[in-house]
């Protein structure tokens, strides 16, 4: 059941198109500081309660890093994996004209599962407006992800997090969960940066080894086998393998809900920096911050991906995004860790007052 409060959400739109059986939900959380912002996921289970949390999310995210965007999100129904690709082009049409008097006045969709760059073209060419979307193809202005803002972010939030605890990133070591759009850039950057990469996953299990993973090894196997497990200089582990390693930091940027309370007391990370979304539960969360782990929450690790969508929405060029992305980023990190610190709360708390203070500010500024 949606739960509102005064932040929102502030309209709940249900749309279905008979012609094709397109089914649909937006939530509009929240515009006190602009449009709505969030991503368009196609699955077949998708409901109002997940789309109006992911909604509040985003609301929190843009304000978070003082973003002029609100938040939103929308859910089709329909098996966006399997569908046929004419269907589902017709499904993006209806859904697109159903909310054309929406957007971009006070909602700007994005991609999200199942939903990638050729669907935002066909949604902004069926709206009409370019700014009704972002994470479209670069022929009609768009940032494309490939450019990694997400895990460039997340690196960067694992670089405060490690200065925070006074840890020196160069030969710290790190594990990663999930090496698609998101690990993958976080890899990189942390490899660059000096950092000693032990143990990397996918969907086919995890490769690791204590005294390091060469990246450019990694990165050939997995473009060249489809799998980590297949770099020859390492062990196959498990996932709870993986999380009860003895690492500085463990990375997140995959599976959502990947630990519980099961797995904490076996823990040993020092920093958790989590890349995904909701890879665990604010209870359990209170737990590692309780055992004097670090936490870095979703909401700040991984903006990087809406910071790309407002420059992408001003049309803003890849220079000024990845300048954004560590302005943002790094600064907004160390005001959470800081208030945090300073309260003795965990990081998560510190940063829903700080995005909450932001959001009232803007509603009395107005």
């Amino acid at each position: 059941m949606v739960e509102f409060d005064d932040i929102g959400p502030e309209k709940i739109l249900q749309v279905y198109d008979p012609k094709t059986g397109m089914k649909g939900i937006t939530v509009i959380d929240n515009t006190v500081r602009g449009p709505a912002k969030g991503g368009i996921r196609m699955t077949p289970t998708v409901d109002v309660d997940e789309v109006a949390r992911l909604a509040r999310a985003m609301t929190l995210k843009c304000a978070l890093m003082e973003l002029p965007f609100g938040g939103g999100k929308s859910g089709i129904i329909a098996d966006g994996k399997n569908i046929d690709p004419k269907k589902k082009e017709e499904i993006v049409k209806a859904f697109a004209n159903a909310l054309k008097q929406f957007c971009p006045d006070i909602y700007v969709a994005a991609p999200d599962m199942y939903m990638g760059e050729k669907e935002m073209d066909l949604f902004a060419k069926t709206n009409g407006d370019m700014k009704s979307i972002t994470g479209k193809s670069k022929e009609l202005g768009g940032l494309p992800h490939e450019l990694g803002s997400t895990g460039f972010g997340v690196h960067l939030a694992a670089l405060v997090g490690l200065e925070h605890l006074g840890i020196d990133v160069k030969g710290a070591t790190v594990a990663i969960e999930g090496f698609g759009n998101v690990g993958w850039f976080a890899a990189k950057f942390m490899a660059e940066k000096g950092a000693k990469l032990i143990a990397v996953s996918d969907s086919k299990g995890v490769i690791y080894n204590p005294n390091g993973l060469n990246f450019e090894v990694l990165d050939k196997v997995k473009k060249e086998e489809r799998t980590v497990t297949a770099y020859k200089d390492g062990k196959i582990i498990s996932v709870d393998e993986l999380l009860a390693l003895d690492a500085d930091v463990l990375i997140t940027a995959a599976v959502p809900d990947l630990f519980d309370h099961s797995h904490v007391e076996k823990m040993k990370f020092k920093l958790i920096v989590q890349g995904s979304n909701i890879p665990t539960s604010p209870e359990v969360e209170e737990e590692l911050h309780k055992k004097g782990v670090l936490v870095i929450p979703d909401f700040v690790a991984n903006a990087g991906g809406v910071i790309s969508s407002y420059v992408e929405y001003i049309e803003g060029t890849e220079k000024e995004m990845f300048f954004m992305v560590e302005e943002k980023i790094v600064k907004n990190t160390k005001i959470v860790l800081s208030r945090a610190k300073k309260e003795s709360i965990k990081p998560r708390d510190a940063a829903f007052k700080i995005a909450k203070e932001r959001i009232k500010n803007e509603s009395k500024a107005g």
